[in-house]
């Protein structure tokens, strides 16, 4: 049998196999911390989805950043280890620890050969509980940072997504930037750095998903003792949100070629009935690439750009539909029109029985390559937990998408996909084209622009 051939296979076994109810079980960890475990002993190899209360949301209003800064420095040492020794001592023994930073939530990824695991959560038991924040590492993380911000602000799909969440979230700790800006960055101090750890990196509301090649019970003592000395307390709750959206159309001047466009309205909670078919129905729309209504109309049928996406994502205190398209400048008021129209064309209509066909057959399809390895299986775990859903969900989630009706999708869409409520950012400076014909013309203020842009 060839490689090729082998591979095919193997890919093909796993992609019709992904982890059922029977795989995936609770471990007691205690009252504060959900555990789900997968255990498999394919090869050699734990991976593991940690989720601390630790996200973005919880930055001061003055400090945007801070939850990034303190979690870009969770491998620059730890305990007696300072940053080259700590980088050392995962290199040489191939683990991978990365921390990534959300609204809501730290993401903190471990990737370890089996005999490697005990090593891997010491070491994260370390970063956790003793932190060092030394001068250099905070120097030198901070001056990355700052960089990468600077570079952001010319490239006009970063300038629209922050300027996006700044005008759709109104205020709330969700519209400011993740990555923070220039001057709170300039302003975070070793003492706000170590007074986030302390108060967020803690066990209260710990999420944690394993898959891999470790068995139940060796998993809840390597989870126990590494998470023991983590502090046993939550942080409060985060604001509720009042108003989502700001309807119109928002021009942030960038003198380029092709203008990024950032739309959005309102979405709909993970936790709400509607969630599911609304999630088909963003599919159909925007979400399903080249076979979506969007990209029919704006690429196929008259050429404005090479692609255009829609995603339907829910936080904790909000959810949103949010779309993105960047078009030539003497085309931007002729794509804003072409998705107005799309929309309310879908809200009154819905989607046609083939549409819905369609996105079945890719959402279910799709799915089990979320499970085809043990970091695969973490990540999507921690990903299900994260948006508060019971441990049985991978089980029923194709059923759910197949019972997904017409009139769910035409209901759903018309809740969902109002032109009139749309939240509109343009980073770029539109000229005049010649627009599509048309009823109404959504007005553009190109003076409008929000004070402090935000990434979503």
């Amino acid at each position: 049998m060839s490689l090729k051939l082998f591979l095919s296979l193997v890919f093909c076994t796993l992609a019709i196999s992904p982890a059922s109810a029977a795989d995936i079980n609770a471990i007691d960890l205690g009252k504060n911390a959900e555990v789900w475990f997968s255990e498999d002993h394919t090869v050699p190899i734990v991976a593991i989805s940690i989720t601390l209360p630790a996200g973005a949301a919880y930055d001061p209003a003055n400090k945007a950043g801070l939850a990034s800064f303190t979690a870009a420095l969770i491998d620059e040492g730890a305990g007696n280890m300072d940053s080259r020794a700590f980088q050392e001592a995962l290199a040489d023994h191939a683990i991978q620890l990365r921390a990534s930073v959300e609204r809501d939530d730290m993401v903190i990824s471990v990737v370890t050969l089996t005999e490697n695991a005990p090593l891997a959560m010491h070491l994260l038991q370390l970063a956790l509980t003793h932190p060092r924040f030394d001068a250099e590492a905070v120097t030198r993380v901070r001056a990355q940072m700052i960089q990468g911000i600077q570079e952001g602000l010319s490239r006009p799909p970063t300038v629209a997504r922050r300027a996006f969440a700044r005008a759709f979230f109104n205020g709330h700790p969700y519209s400011r930037p993740s990555d923070g800006e220039v001057a709170s960055l300039s302003a975070i101090t070793v003492d706000d750095l170590r007074g986030f750890a302390k108060n967020h990196w803690v066990k209260g509301g710990l999420q944690i998903a394993v898959a891999g090649d470790i068995t139940a019970a060796a998993a809840q003592k390597l989870l126990g003792d590494t998470f023991q000395p983590v502090a046993n307390v939550t942080p409060p709750p985060l604001p509720a949100i009042g108003r989502l959206g700001s309807p119109g159309v928002r021009v942030l001047q960038m003198p380029v070629p092709q203008p990024t466009i950032l739309f959005g309205l309102p979405g709909i909670m993970r936790a709400d009935p509607d969630f599911i078919p609304g999630y088909v129905a963003n599919y159909i729309l925007g979400g399903g690439g080249f076979s979506s209504r969007l990209t029919d109309e704006v690429r196929v049928k008259r050429g404005l750009t090479y692609g255009i996406n829609t995603s339907l994502t829910s936080y904790r205190k909000a959810s949103v539909m949010v779309g993105s398209v960047a078009t030539r400048a003497d085309a931007v008021r002729q794509t804003i029109q072409v998705v107005h129209d799309t929309l309310a064309d879908f809200a009154a209509n819905g989607a046609t029985q083939s549409e819905l066909d369609d996105a079945k057959t890719f959402l279910t399809g799709s799915f089990p390559l979320a499970f085809a390895s043990n970091a695969g299986i973490a990540s999507q775990l921690g990903t299900f937990q994260r948006q508060g859903l019971d441990i049985g969900y991978v089980a029923r989630r194709n059923a759910l998408i197949e019972a997904v009706t017409l009139d769910d999708v035409k209901r759903v869409a018309k809740r969902l996909f109002d032109p009139a409520r749309l939240t509109v950012v343009v980073a770029g400076t539109p000229v005049e084209g010649k627009p599509v014909a048309q009823t109404s013309k959504p007005a553009i203020n190109p003076a409008a622009k929000p004070a402090a842009p935000a990434r979503p």
